[in-house]
């Protein structure tokens, strides 16, 4: 489908089934009706319509004319990969042509990704190139230092206008104008992979547009007030985005969606894909618990739709935004489930932000974090992903955490302390961390798409920068001694609501740089002389205390230091030793041999 270039023209093709005539014009007849090049229906599949164009090429723009009844429509290319703008002309492009280069990539293993979330303009902004793919590639060195190695992109997708947060897909195969276009995004993912980064996109399938929609009765054909052939044409069509829900139980819709997937995954080679709001193409108003809402074309679209994705390309990972804890979104598709990779995961969200922003300590909900961390019924670890911001957390009424503990002085000492605490217990915990942003330079306020971060902020709060780069080394296990912070085993050895303290034993295999404690105080007030369990005798060593002064000005209540640990049960563990820990504090220990 769309415009397929070849040596002596182009092919045009476009699915239009309610159309009496089609027609392709462009540049190449100089915009002239009367030299536009008609097409004819095609015999192998039904109705689609094709021409070939010789005086076409790569780089000429075009629309389609289709006719059902009266004058023509013009109609911009539903599978345009590039367009001049929203409401402008679609672009030949060839993805065979993009120069990828000869640098190797290889997805990282699942067990050691760590997420980092950009808005493509406000990532990029303050550089040279504006708000582009180009300049957001500039900031890459930044996330290749932090020790990130995938980045997620929110959607961008051609949208109304230039200035959004890219959840209103006006052209779903064409790559957003301002942000550079298609060779932008190639330019992005190239140098992404040059570093190390895997490239995750943000995909939108619930809903189109909804403004700016050619797709809206396409080719003249709709019933009531409904928007035609790609959507549906009854109430099922309403979500709290418009009336454009896609017609999962149409087959050639069903198939432009998903090959709008492959196109990314392929053409573009980026490294994976997130769904937006996966649950709102399952249930009409997004409750799959409810019988009534329940869209069995929509489950059954996305189960097929995993499946072809895992075919083509195993190792890319898939990620449902569902919100609902459901654990068919990752059960195996012959099982009835969804076929997704992980999910994001509400329920650790929701509670960990909870008890990071509560006003009093005896608020603060430690049993609540505990179960968060231990992920009942967790299967394999990238099942679920974790954070504690993403841009649905930090706007819509919502602010940054430091934000939200302390109005008006998200740098100050509490907040701090206690947004490095959602820090630890994003990356010390099982499933992928992610991160937003901005986060790890203290960002305040909340996510809007016309404010950039302040990357100011990466020197006036280096400590906290530095923070947040150690404990991203510690949970990839990049000095070799953390291993368990990459494995499945989880168990919380401790939860002391009285002190507000948690215990959590993490390891892989288990052993020597593997087994891995965390020890984390949810109140203001320190303790020393604590005893915790351990799994093995001999000395353990601090490898991380988010209370030394080096991370920031102010730390340093407690002075923690690495412990022997002595024959004696303790929390279930045959060996046990005494740690300090300050207020809001962390600690991580391992054992070098």
């Amino acid at each position: 489908m769309g415009a397929i270039p070849h040596d002596g023209g182009v092919t045009f093709r476009v699915w239009a089934p309610n159309a009496r005539n089609v027609a392709v014009i462009g540049d190449f007849c100089g915009w002239e009706r009367r030299r536009m090049t008609p097409m004819a229906r095609d015999h192998s599949r039904a109705g689609t319509w094709s021409a070939f164009v010789p005086a076409a090429r790569t780089g000429s723009e075009y629309r389609f004319l289709v006719r059902r009844g009266g004058p023509y429509l013009w109609r911009i290319d539903p599978v345009a990969r590039q367009v001049t703008h929203s409401r402008g002309n679609a672009i030949v492009f060839d993805p065979r042509a993009v120069d990828w280069g000869s640098e190797p990539f290889e997805m990282p293993a699942w067990d050691d990704v760590v997420i980092y979330e950009v808005h493509i303009p406000t990532f990029a902004a303050g550089g040279p190139h504006g708000r582009t793919f180009e300049a957001a590639a500039a900031r890459l060195d930044h996330l290749a230092w932090l020790g990130v190695n995938a980045v997620e992109i929110m959607p961008c997708a051609e949208f109304a206008g230039d200035t959004s947060w890219g959840y209103n897909p006006a052209h779903p195969f064409a790559v957003e104008s301002s942000y550079g276009g298609p060779r932008g995004l190639t330019h992005f993912v190239r140098e992404a992979h040059r570093r190390g980064i895997a490239v995750i996109l943000d995909v939108v399938h619930n809903h189109l547009g909804p403004s700016d929609l050619d797709l809206w009765r396409f080719d003249g054909w709709h019933r009531s007030h409904y928007g035609g052939i790609y959507f549906y044409n009854d109430q099922r069509a309403r979500t709290p985005w418009g009336a454009t829900r896609p017609n999962y139980h149409r087959k050639d819709v069903r198939n432009y969606l998903r090959d709008s997937a492959v196109m990314w995954l392929e053409d573009f080679r980026v490294d994976g894909l997130r769904f937006d709001a996966t649950n709102y193409i399952r249930a009409r108003w997004g409750d799959v618990r409810d019988p009534a809402q329940r869209l069995g074309a929509g489950h059954r679209y996305l189960a097929s739709l995993t499946s072809d994705l895992r075919s083509r390309q195993p190792w890319k990972l898939l990620i449902a935004e569902d919100m609902q804890s459901d654990p068919l979104v990752t059960a195996d598709v012959a099982d009835g489930g969804l076929g997704f990779h992980g999910q994001w995961d509400a329920h650790f969200v929701r509670t960990v932000r909870g008890a990071l922003e509560a006003l009093r300590d005896e608020d603060r909900d430690v049993g609540g974090v505990a179960a968060a961390i231990a992920a009942a019924g967790l299967g394999e670890v990238h099942q679920r992903v974790i954070f504690t911001e993403s841009h649905d957390e930090v706007a819509n009424g919502r602010t940054r955490l430091p934000e939200s503990i302390a109005p008006g002085a998200a740098d100050s000492l509490p907040a701090r302390q206690r947004a490095a605490l959602g820090l630890v217990l994003t990356l010390t915990s099982p499933g992928i961390p992610l991160l937003f942003q901005g986060q790890d330079i203290l960002e305040d306020r909340w996510f809007e798409d016309t404010r950039p971060v302040d990357w100011g902020k990466a020197h006036r709060h280096s400590g906290f920068l530095h923070l947040t780069r150690a404990l991203i080394a510690l949970r990839r296990n990049l000095p070799g001694v953390t291993a368990g912070l990459r494995g499945r085993g989880t168990r919380v050895l401790r939860v002391d609501p009285a002190r507000g303290i948690i215990v959590v034993h993490r390891w892989h295999q288990g052993g020597p740089r593997d087994d891995t404690v965390v020890v984390v105080n949810l109140s203001a007030r320190p303790v020393h002389g604590y005893a915790v369990g351990l799994p093995r005798a001999g000395q353990w060593t601090l490898r991380l205390n988010t209370d030394a002064p080096c991370f920031g000005p102010g730390l340093g209540a407690v002075h923690a230091r690495d412990v022997q640990a002595q024959e004696g049960w303790c929390d279930g563990l045959p060996y046990r030793a005494e740690v300090s820990i300050g207020p809001y504090a962390a600690l991580v220990y391992s054992q070098d041999a």
